[in-house]
């Protein structure tokens, strides 16, 4: 695999740069920049003004209304992004849904609900996980039972991320409980406007509330919302995932917090010397900064192989392992290196306030990340399960 940049892929690389310095707005490149929530209308903002440049659904087809970009593109456009702290695009409607449709979704589904992901006229919710069903995602309860030209939705969803914003959720119901688990779940379009639908927000340790209980009861669907087969959910599912744990990754996010880290450890002062000259704090930073750059070449690996029409394989396990290995020694080195600024449940600092913090580093929001980000061992699929997937695959491990 050749590492070096082509005189194109350089030139597109300034073409990035160029469109990032012009466009990106200042309110939401401070508010990325020191941690602060971008709220709904920020968000759409920036997804507004990347489907005006046609660059928000750079690994969509063209014939679909995407960039089609080539692996190289979009790893420079990713890298690009998170050194200018762009605001990271909401990956539900358009890295995770639209794949399903455009490989599984009926002609009908595609031309209706693919042009409304871009205008940023739906924005999509995942309803996946419950109380009951996590990593073990087979085991989901909720159910839809046919009647007539619709399907009648009863039960839970959780840990939905946004889904206080959204309008749409795909979710994985059960249609067949006397079947193996895997062989009785569908894939349906839920419009979250139904009657008989209730989001609830749950607190979480960084005193934030960005992921909710969504509760079904008696829910009307019309059929022809189910995406594919009926009890082939499983299958729809799975390829789904593929697309999150790679995005899960984030490559260029790491790279953007690792030189925070740095720029923090250079100014704070351990032992009458800056925190980056110790030993044992350098050791750790040269350490994360090794296995990024492997994690990086990984990365193009598998886009590239996306790329090519063909879901990544466990190789999108290993990349949600380690990415998120690396993202949580970056949050935890910014803790340690921010020290006493790194306030926790600093719940001005994460509004932005017009409080002003001792630090003017704004290192305020370190220690709610750091919190917050222990979650990314374990959504998507935690980490345990990754490496009983990655052991039955390559390893002919047990059924």
């Amino acid at each position: 695999m050749d590492l070096s940049y082509t005189d194109e892929e350089k030139a597109f690389r300034e073409d990035v740069r160029a469109f990032l310095d012009e466009k990106l707005p200042d309110d939401l490149r401070d508010k990325v920049k020191n941690g602060q929530e971008l709220g709904k209308d920020g968000h759409e903002r920036w997804h507004a003004i990347l489907n005006e440049q046609g660059w928000l659904a750079p690994n969509w087809p063209k014939k679909f209304g995407g960039a089609e970009w080539n692996a190289v593109q979009r790893h420079i456009f990713e890298e690009e992004a998170a050194a200018a702290s762009a605001p990271r695009i909401v990956p539900f409607g358009l890295a995770m849904l639209a794949p399903v449709l455009q490989k599984f979704g009926s002609k009908e589904q595609q031309d209706h609900w693919l042009p409304r992901i871009l205008s940023g006229e739906d924005w999509w919710c995942q309803g996946y996980s419950e109380p009951g069903a996590g990593s073990d995602l087979a085991s989901l309860k909720t159910t839809a039972v046919k009647d007539g030209d619709n399907y009648i939705v009863n039960g839970q969803k959780t840990w939905t991320t946004l889904g206080q914003h959204a309008n749409m959720i795909f979710c994985l119901v059960r249609t067949d409980k006397d079947v193996k688990q895997q062989e009785g779940i569908s894939f349906l379009l839920i419009d979250m406007d139904t009657p008989g639908i209730e989001v609830r927000p749950i607190v979480l340790l960084d005193g934030g509330a960005e992921v909710n209980e969504v509760w079904f009861t008696d829910v009307k669907v019309p059929a022809e919302n189910l995406v594919g087969e009926e009890n082939k959910g499983w299958t729809y599912a799975k390829y789904l995932l593929t697309h999150e744990r790679t995005n899960i990754a984030g490559v260029g996010f790491s790279r953007a917090g690792l030189q925070a880290v740095k720029r923090i450890a250079k100014s704070e002062m351990a032992g009458g010397r800056p925190l980056i000259e110790n030993p044992h704090f350098a050791a750790r930073v040269a350490q994360v900064e090794i296995d990024l750059m492997a994690m990086s070449t990984t990365n193009l690996r598998i886009i590239s192989k996306a790329a090519a029409g063909t879901a990544p394989g466990v190789e999108s396990s290993m990349l949600k392992i380690k990415g998120t290995i690396i993202r949580q020694e970056i949050n935890d080195l910014a803790r340690r290196a921010a020290g006493v600024y790194a306030i926790p449940f600093a719940s001005e600092a994460v509004e932005g306030s017009n409080a002003v913090l001792p630090d003017p580093l704004a290192a305020g929001p370190v220690a709610a990340q750091y919190f917050n980000n222990r979650k990314l061992s374990i959504f998507g699929g935690s980490n345990e399960i990754q490496r009983q997937i990655i052991a039955k695959t390559t390893l002919g491990g047990g059924q």
